[in-house]
């Protein structure tokens, strides 16, 4: 549905987007991170047609963006980092307004803007000027604006910013509920909103991208081994020499939960599950088994590494 290939972007001396290439499968929802002044924007703006690229190709619901441009966006749905509403129309007049520039048909039109209304919680505020908006009904508004033609993509430039705790999860949800019939593009920096949300992780630093996988494979990827968190009741047994002798374990240490005791972390060789020999060396030397589960880096620590690592790299190349 979105393919993006060797995109750059160049600003003079400045590259802002430099040889991004990714896909978006046809009702998915794809995560896209990035430090402050990565490409993100940038790159969003190109597959909406807002820029031109300098180089590279973008395709959106099967139209080049560059040569099929009016075809293009009248499939795409776009959220900007900041709302595009006019200040001295009404929430209803606004909607209107978007739908007949977006062709949504006369004897439909009245009843999509209620509907794109109810949909992002903004129906009470029907009658007020959008300059008098609060900060979380501008994004609402935003939001409805970019489904109220139905489009086959939606591009999403941080859409929660602004909201409170539950209009977040209202937003969250809404987003979930489009995917299948829409393929999403979800631009943000709260990394636990990408985590709930999305199939998909794209992460760009430095206008390249540096991982695209799901968060589950990613973390698997970047922790280079398999690793459990184990809590025993064993107190004055040396728990990490025994641990550390069960085949396959190849580290055991002190894990960080806040002062649990009998606590550890459990590394193993790659793709081996020591599970059973773990519950079975605690259980036969008597001990009790507290907690036995996998543990996955979290996306924030996925998202350091992989900017940490690729500036490093950066670093060494020069």
């Amino acid at each position: 549905m979105i393919e993006v290939q060797h995109l750059t972007k160049r600003y003079g001396k400045v590259t802002a987007v430099d040889d991004v290439s990714f896909r978006v499968e046809k009702g998915e929802i794809l995560g896209f991170l990035g430090p402050n002044g990565a490409g993100k924007t940038t790159t969003m703006r190109i597959l909406t047609g807002y820029i031109p690229a300098s180089d590279g190709r973008a395709i959106v619901a099967g139209y080049d963006v560059f040569d099929r441009p009016i075809e293009a966006k009248r499939r795409t749905g776009y959220l900007p980092e900041t709302p595009p509403l006019y200040p001295d129309m009404t929430v209803r007049e606004y909607l209107d307004f978007v739908a007949r520039i977006k062709g949504v048909p006369a004897s439909d039109r009245k009843g999509r803007v209620d509907a794109v209304m109810a949909r992002t919680h903004c129906a009470d505020v029907a009658a007020r000027h959008c300059g008098k908006l609060s900060k979380g009904y501008r994004q609402r508004v935003g939001l409805a604006q970019a489904v109220l033609h139905n489009p086959d993509v939606l591009v999403l430039d941080e859409p929660t910013a602004g909201l409170d705790p539950k209009q977040i999860i209202e937003t969250r949800e809404l987003i979930r509920s489009l995917a299948g019939d829409h393929t999403i593009v979800l631009s943000t920096h709260i990394l636990p909103e990408v985590a709930q949300t999305c199939q998909r992780v794209v992460i760009i630093n430095h206008g390249r991208v540096v991982a695209v996988d799901t968060p589950a494979n990613l973390t698997a990827r970047l922790k280079g081994a398999e690793t459990m968190y184990v809590q025993v009741d064993a107190p004055g047994a040396d728990v990490p020499a025994a641990l550390g002798r069960v085949a396959g374990v190849t580290r055991v240490a002190p894990a960080d939960q806040r002062g649990a005791p009998g606590a550890y972390e459990v590394e193993s060789e790659r793709g081996r599950d020591v599970r059973r020999e773990l519950a079975r060396e605690i259980v036969t030397r008597g001990w009790g088994l507290l907690e036995l589960r996998p543990m996955r880096m979290s996306l924030e620590e996925i998202f350091l590494q992989v900017t940490t690592e690729e500036h490093a790299e950066e670093a060494a190349r020069a």
